[in-house]
């Protein structure tokens, strides 16, 4: 006799969405009521993609601009106290930012990857040492301080902007993160800073900006957050909030002034305190230009 089958899994197509604009020279994301914006894909939703805007704009009345697949999410575990198993596609957006109401910096969520003002004393001061009693705590110590070494560099030159969704990870799987407490007995006082979100928004959220930070290297994208027009200090300071690191002035307009990235408008920003600053425009017909090659937008670091 053959065996019998179980009952198939009850599934649930999801579509979540992060979406980053730049206000005030802070990186912000779209959030409501702790979670990203999400929801099912319906039979009316012609394509993933028009859905995924329909929702969004539903939730917060927010136009998407650019728009690109983010990754699946489907780990069993990743949404507690369901009955079905939800699968998220996950979609990154860009957007300028248009209503205060439902935005978040970024930061508020992962403080420690904010280190435009130098070293980030949380990492050095809270958690590292919590991570180095986590490695010793381990059936293999040296590989653990391995890991903790290359996720979480301790200088300002080890500092790898990029490895968000590994530092999260880590953080997780030692327990210092509040997300990591709903499947396990966690003290309260283990838990390092940072506003959890709801099922693994956070998680989706640490891909979101690691692509991000990513791809404002090699990819004008960056322009998608600024208005018409723009001065090169609105430039630099919105480059320096997704990446979380301070730029050399210098070295920043020499790079973009030697790949023809912007043109002047003619006019000047007035009302900055301070001398008069030029307004510039980004270039999009280099986007046809160099459709091959790229457009590269690499972070001149400061050190």
């Amino acid at each position: 006799m053959s065996p019998i089958d179980p009952s198939p899994e009850p599934l649930r197509l999801e579509l979540s969405a992060v979406v980053v604009a730049v206000t005030a020279d802070e990186p912000r994301v779209l959030v409501v009521d702790g979670a990203l914006p999400s929801g099912p894909l319906e039979p009316d939703h012609r394509t993933l993609e028009l859905g995924l805007r329909a929702w969004v704009e539903a939730q917060t009345h927010q136009p998407l601009g650019y728009v690109e697949q983010l990754y699946t999410f489907a780990d069993r575990d990743r949404t507690p106290g369901h009955s079905e198993r939800v699968i998220s596609l996950s979609y990154l957006g860009l957007a300028r930012e248009a209503q205060p109401a439902s935005w978040q910096n970024w930061y508020r969520y992962f403080p420690w990857e904010d280190w435009r003002a130098g070293p980030n004393r949380l990492v050095i001061d809270s958690i590292l040492p919590r991570l180095a009693v986590w490695a010793d705590e381990g059936a293999d110590p040296p590989s653990r301080r391995q890991r903790i070494a290359v996720s979480f560099g301790p200088t300002e030159r080890d500092w790898n902007e990029d490895l968000v969704l590994q530092r999260f990870e880590l953080l997780y799987e030692a327990g210092l993160v509040a997300e990591a407490a709903r499947t396990r007995p966690i003290p309260a006082d283990r838990l390092v800073p940072g506003e959890a979100m709801t099922h693994d928004h956070r998680r989706i959220l640490a891909t979101g900006i690691a692509r991000l930070r990513a791809k404002i290297k090699y990819r004008p994208v960056v322009f998608e957050l600024l208005p018409p027009a723009f001065t090169l200090l609105q430039l630099q300071r919105s480059v320096e909030a997704l990446a979380g690191r301070r730029l050399h002035k210098q070295n920043f307009r020499r790079l973009i002034e030697g790949q023809g990235l912007v043109e002047e408008t003619g006019e000047i920003e007035a009302g900055t305190g301070g001398r008069p600053a030029k307004l510039v425009r980004f270039r999009r017909e280099i986007l046809a230009e160099r459709a091959v090659s790229g457009t590269k937008l690499p972070l001149s670091r400061t050190a």
